[in-house]
C-alpha cells in the first residue's frame, strides 16, 4: 500500500527536497504541496492524502489552523497530520496536538528519521521527537483550554481498569512493546486495548489518546 503524501511549508526548496526524498520510496509518493494553510486544507479535501506533512508557521492561514481544520474534518478522518518544524518546543506545537495533529518532529531531522516518520504515522501511531516529548506534554497538553470537553473525566468510566492502566502508559511515551513488558502482555493484546480506548474515547489515533490521558486527569504531569 502506498503511503499518500501531501507537503504543506512556504518553502519552496523545502518542499522540492521533501519530495524527491518521498517520491524516491516504492511505498510513497506525494499527492501535492501547497505554500500556506488554505491551500493545505483544499488540497487534502481534494487529494485525501493519508499524511499532511504540515509546517506551523506560514503566511496566510497558518499550519495550527489547518491543521484544526483538517482534523474536525469528517470526510478526512483518515488523514493523518504529522508537524514539522524548527520550534520543537513551541507551545503551537502542544496546541496542534489538541486539535489533532499525529506528531510532529524538528526540520533538523534525519532524512531516515523522517521517512520513518511518516510511515509510523501512516500506521497510526504516535510521534513525538524524543527531544521535546514529555517537558511539552507536561507542560501544556495537562492544561486544559478554554473549551476542553469537560466530559472527559467522567467518559473514562467507560473504559475497564487494564484500558486505563495502558492508556495511561502510552501517554508515559511507552511503545506498546515496552508495554507489553511492563504489564506482562502480549504486544498484540496491548494493541487491542489500545484500539477500544481510542474507540470509546472517540479518539483519532494514539496522539489524540495521549492528550485525552492529560486533560482528563489519568496521567498528571511530575511536579
Amino acid at each position: 500500500m502506498t503511503i499518500r503524501v501531501l507537503l504543506a511549508d512556504d518553502q519552496t526548496l523545502l518542499r522540492a527536497t521533501f519530495r524527491i526524498l518521498i517520491d524516491s520510496c516504492d511505498d510513497m509518493e506525494v499527492v501535492g504541496e501547497a505554500d500556506e494553510g488554505g491551500k493545505a486544507l483544499a488540497l487534502s479535501r481534494t487529494h485525501r492524502p493519508d499524511i499532511v506533512l504540515m509546517d506551523i508557521r506560514m503566511p496566510g492561514i497558518d499550519g495550527l489552523a489547518a491543521t484544526a481544520a483538517i482534523c474536525a474534518d469528517a470526510d478526512l478522518r483518515a488523514t493523518r497530520v504529522l508537524i514539522l518544524t524548527t520550534f520543537q518546543t513551541d507551545e503551537h506545537v502542544a496546541r496542534a496536538m489538541r486539535v489533532g495533529a499525529s506528531g510532529f518532529l524538528g526540520k533538523d531531522v534525519s532524512a531516515e528519521a523522517l521517512l520513518a516518520g511518516i510511515r509510523t504515522v501512516a500506521a497510526g501511531d504516535t510521534l513525538l521527537s524524543p527531544a521535546a516529548t514529555r517537558s511539552l506534554i507536561t507542560r501544556f497538553l495537562a492544561t486544559p483550554e478554554p473549551g476542553t470537553d469537560a466530559t472527559l473525566p467522567g467518559r473514562l468510566a467507560a473504559l475497564t481498569a487494564r484500558e486505563r492502566e495502558v492508556m495511561a502508559l502510552v501517554a508515559d511515551g511507552k511503545s506498546n512493546t515496552d508495554i507489553a513488558d511492563e504489564l506482562f502482555l502480549s504486544p498484540l493484546t496491548v494493541r487491542t486495548h489500545v484500539q477500544r480506548a481510542k474507540t470509546k474515547l472517540g479518539a483519532r489515533d494514539r496522539a489524540q489518546l495521549v492528550v485525552f490521558a492529560y486533560q482528563s486527569g489519568l496521567v498528571r504531569p511530575p511536579r
